[in-house]
C-alpha cells in the first residue's frame, strides 16, 4: 500500500495539470482570445519527438545546451558503400545534421519537412547518401557501422564488468577474502553474490545452482551496470532498448533450451489434463515456451523506459506551462522538478531490482526445465539442512 502523503501527492499533480490542461483548452477554443496572435507565432513544442529523441539512440552524447551551443561528445561514423567504399569519420562533421560531409547527411527533421520524405523510411538520426546538391541519392546503397550511443555505452559497460570484476577475483586468488575479511569494492560485491547465489540460484535450481551462476550473476551485473550508467544525465537509456533486452532474452531462452530433458518435454506434447482437453492444451504449452523469454525481454524494457518518460514528462511540463504563460512556468517549475527527483530516486531502486527479476526469473525458467531437478535437489537441500540442525 502506498503511504497517504504519496496519494495526496499525486492527486494534487493530477488535479493541477488537469485544471491547466482545461484552462487552456478552453482559452485555444475561444476566437477572441487576447494572446491568440502571440500563440500562433511562437513556436511549437513537440513534446513526444523531444521524449523520443532523449531516450532513443543517437551518433552523440548530449549533455546540455550553453548559449544556444550544445555540449556533446561525438562518436565515430563508419559507412561502408558497394559504390563508394568506407567513410570513417566523427559524427561532429555534420554539425548536428545541418552540414554534409564526405557526400552523407544525417537526417533531422527539419531536413525530412522541408523535402517532403517518408518519415517511415526516412527517420531522423539516419544517415543517408547524398549528391553534389546535396539532395538523397537513391541509387547509392549504404551499410551503417557506426558506433551510436547505445553501442558505445554498451562497451564502455562491458569493460567496466571485465575490470572491476577481474580486480575482485584477482583478490579471492590472492587469499583475500578468503583468510581474511574483503577490503574495498570487494566487500561491497561479496554480498550481493551471496545473496543472489542463495536467493536465486539455490532457490530455484536446487543442486545444480554452481554451473548457472557464471551466466546468472553476469546476467544481473551487466544490467545493473547499464541501468545505473543510463541514469547519468546525457548517457544513453541502453535497458531502455528493445533490441538489448531482446538479445538478453534470446541468451535466457537459449539457456533455458539447453537445460530441458524428456521430462520438460513430456509435459509440453502430452500435458496431464484431460484427453478431450489436449488439444487445446499443447499449443498453449507450446506458446509458453516463447511466452517466457518474451516476458522478459518486455518487462525489462518497460520498466527502465517508462521512468525516463516520466522525468522527461515533467520537465517537457514546465516548458509548455512557460510557453502559455511565464509566470505559471516559473511558479510550476519547482513542483515538477520535485516530482522528477522523487521519480529519479525511484529509478535508482528500479535499477537494482529489474537486475535481480530479470535473473530470478531466468533461473526459474530454467528450474522449470530440469527434468524433476528443482523438486528433488531442493528436498535433498532441505534434508541436509534438517540434519544439520
Amino acid at each position: 500500500m502506498a503511504p497517504k502523503w504519496l496519494k495526496s501527492l499525486l492527486v494534487a499533480a493530477f488535479s493541477l495539470v488537469s485544471l491547466f490542461f482545461f484552462n487552456v483548452s478552453k482559452a485555444q477554443d475561444s476566437p477572441g482570445g487576447a494572446n491568440e496572435t502571440d500563440r500562433k507565432e511562437a513556436p511549437k513544442l513537440n513534446a513526444a519527438k523531444i521524449i523520443l529523441e532523449h531516450v532513443g539512440d543517437g551518433h552523440e552524447f548530449h549533455f546540455f545546451t550553453f548559449h544556444k551551443k550544445p555540449v556533446t561528445i561525438p562518436l565515430p561514423v563508419i559507412v561502408y558503400s558497394p559504390e563508394r567504399g568506407w567513410s570513417i569519420f566523427m559524427s561532429s562533421r555534420f554539425e548536428h545534421g545541418e552540414q554534409t560531409y564526405d557526400n552523407y547527411r544525417l537526417l533531422h527533421e527539419a531536413f525530412i519537412e522541408e523535402n517532403k520524405l517518408d518519415e517511415k523510411v526516412f527517420r531522423p538520426g539516419k544517415i543517408v547518401p547524398v549528391d553534389a546538391d546535396g539532395k538523397i541519392d537513391a541509387s547509392v546503397k549504404v551499410y551503417d557501422f557506426s558506433l551510436t550511443r547505445n553501442v558505445t555505452q554498451m562497451l564502455i559497460s562491458v569493460v567496466l564488468l571485465i575490470w572491476l570484476m577481474h580486480g575482485v577475483a584477482g583478490k579471492y586468488a590472492k587469499g583475500q577474502g578468503v583468510k581474511t575479511a574483503p577490503k574495498g569494492f570487494q566487500g561491497a560485491i561479496e554480498p550481493v553474490v551471496v545473496f543472489i547465489r542463495d536467493e536465486v540460484g539455490k532457490a530455484n535450481l536446487g543442486d545444480q545452482y554452481d554451473k548457472y551462476m557464471p551466466f546468472l550473476l553476469t546476467v544481473f551485473f551487466f544490467i545493473l551496470i547499464n541501468n545505473l550508467i543510463g541514469l547519468v544525465p546525457g548517457t544513453a537509456n541502453v535497458t531502455g532498448n528493445i533490441a538489448f533486452t531482446a538479445v538478453l532474452g534470446i541468451l535466457s531462452f537459449i539457456v533455458i533450451m539447453f537445460s530441458t530433458g524428456k521430462h520438460y518435454w513430456g509435459h509440453i506434447v502430452n500435458p496431464p489434463v484431460p484427453f478431450l482437453v489436449k488439444p487445446i492444451m499443447v499449443p498453449v504449452e507450446l506458446m509458453g515456451i516463447f511466452t517466457k523469454p518474451f516476458a522478459l525481454i518486455i518487462r525489462l524494457f518497460a520498466n527502465m523506459i517508462s521512468g525516463h518518460i516520466i522525468i522527461l514528462s515533467f520537465i517537457i511540463l514546465i516548458f509548455v506551462f512557460g510557453a502559455m504563460n511565464t509566470a505559471l512556468g516559473w511558479g510550476t517549475s519547482p513542483f515538477f522538478v520535485l516530482l522528477s527527483i522523487f521519480i529519479y530516486l525511484i529509478e535508482i531502486l528500479v535499477a537494482f531490482i529489474q537486475a535481480y527479476i530479470f535473473a530470478n526469473l531466468t533461473a526459474v525458467f530454467i528450474g522449470q526445465a530440469f527434468e524433476g531437478g528443482h523438486e528433488e535437489g531442493h528436498g535433498a537441500a532441505h534434508t541436509d539442512e534438517s540434519v544439520v540442525i
